[in-house]
């Protein structure tokens, strides 16, 4: 599934080539597409038909561009979801699910491709008020890392009420938003935190070294067009991330630590895997 820096990047390329464009027609291809639009996808046609996309915002792993100010296009692009800038006499893609075309000369339409249709776009009311058209069906949803908003005291308190365990933290929407598993693989490696250690003990200055290489992966990743481990996840013009080629530790299963060489071991955690240095991140002491 993309994670925050890709979807950012989709976000980006949005923001290119489809944001201050208006709609003349969309095509729903694939009525699963829009199921989030329990209106049906005749009315998300018809609300989105004569629009104009505005600068698209994300919060954690959605995108959504405002339409007015009090609706807006909601994305989620799930395990494989992917918007594409195509010319418009391209062929459809195997797995078109929603298709848009704009009112102007540039002569490429907006495309929403997805294999599992996992994803999803919808028509949402926006928050009354807010600046950015939050959708209100993401309000409650914390801010990323990546938002200047972000307020890492708040973040630090609610780590030390919560009391569960540090990438559990990472993981809940209502915490920190955004944080996937292969980035918090990767931000505690490099703050040699093991997975399991309890959120009740982290200080303050390591909560701040925590939310540092949060950033500081997500930046790395940013840089390099996010991470692509097969043809899934592409930004809107279909090329690939190379993030992976830099991983410190998810899929690292067995190769030696970059930092000390201790083998990179893997486990199996709510149904994925954490990956880590056994000798970086040792598994915290159990309170007798």
């Amino acid at each position: 599934m993309p994670e925050l820096p890709e979807v950012e990047v989709v976000r980006r390329g949005l923001e290119r080539w489809a944001a201050g464009r208006t709609v003349e027609a969309v095509s729903v291809l694939h009525p699963r597409a829009v199921r989030r639009h329990t209106a049906g996808a005749e009315d998300f046609a018809a609300r989105l038909r004569g629009s104009e996309l505005g600068v698209p915002h994300r919060r954690g792993k959605y995108l959504w561009l405002p339409l007015t100010p009090d609706a807006s296009l909601l994305a989620h692009l799930g395990m494989s979801g992917q918007f594409l800038i195509r010319p418009a006499t391209a062929p459809p893609e195997t797995h078109l699910r929603v298709r848009f075309t704009f009112a102007d000369s540039d002569g490429t339409d907006l495309r929403f491709v997805d294999q599992r249709t996992f994803g999803g776009l919808s028509v949402q009311d926006t928050v009354p008020g807010d600046r950015d058209s939050l959708p209100q069906a993401l309000a409650h949803i914390a801010r990323d890392p990546l938002d200047p908003e972000f307020d890492e005291d708040a973040f630090h308190a609610a780590l030390r009420r919560k009391r569960t365990t540090v990438k559990r933290a990472l993981l809940d929407q209502s915490l920190i938003s955004g944080v996937g598993n292969i980035y918090a693989d990767e931000a505690l490696w490099r703050t040699k935190l093991h997975y399991e250690r309890p959120t009740a003990g982290l200080t303050r200055p390591r909560t701040a070294e925590l939310v540092r290489h949060i950033r500081e992966v997500m930046g790395d990743a940013l840089a390099a067009g996010g991470t692509s481990f097969d043809a899934m996840y592409v930004n809107v013009n279909g090329e690939s991330g190379y993030f992976d080629r830099s991983l410190d530790a998810y899929g690292r299963e067995d190769q030696p630590c970059r930092r000390c060489g201790t083998p990179i071991r893997r486990r199996a955690w709510m149904n994925r895997s954490s990956y880590f240095c056994p000798h970086c991140q040792p598994v915290p002491r159990v309170p007798s």
